[in-house]
C-alpha cells in the first residue's frame, strides 16, 4: 500500500478489494472547496452575467480590495473555474462551463 492509496475489503464481494486513492481525493476535496465560498461564487456569477470581464471590474463593482479579488481569481483559476484571455495589457475572465457542468455531475453522482 502506497501513502496515495488506501485499500478495503469488499466483505459482500468475495473478499474482492477496492483501492481509494487519496491524493485524488485530495485534489477533489480542494476543487470543492474554491466552488464552496459565498464570495467566490459571487465572483463566478459576475464573471458570468459579463462574459468576460477584468479583475479592475470584479473589485469595483464587489467593492472589495484588489489583493482579495486577485486571490480569490487565482483559486478559480487552480481548480480551472475561470479562464483567462489576454488583450495587451488586460486579463479577461470567463466562466469555464464545461468545468460547471463536470463538477454539477460529480455532485450529482455523489449524491446519488
Amino acid at each position: 500500500m502506497s501513502n496515495y492509496q488506501i485499500s478495503f475489503t469488499l466483505k459482500k464481494e468475495n473478499s474482492s478489494h477496492i483501492t481509494v486513492d487519496t491524493l485524488n481525493v485530495k485534489k477533489a476535496a480542494l476543487i470543492l472547496r474554491a466552488f464552496n465560498h459565498k464570495l467566490r461564487q459571487q465572483i463566478l456569477k459576475l464573471i458570468d452575467t459579463q462574459d468576460k470581464i477584468t479583475v479592475t471590474e470584479i473589485y469595483v463593482k464587489l467593492r472589495i480590495e484588489q489583493s482579495v479579488a486577485s486571490q480569490h481569481l487565482a483559486i478559480l483559476r487552480k481548480a480551472e473555474f475561470v479562464n483567462t484571455e489576454r488583450d495587451g495589457k488586460f486579463i479577461y475572465y470567463t466562466v469555464n462551463t464545461d468545468r460547471m457542468k463536470d463538477l454539477n455531475r460529480f455532485v450529482s453522482d455523489l449524491l446519488g
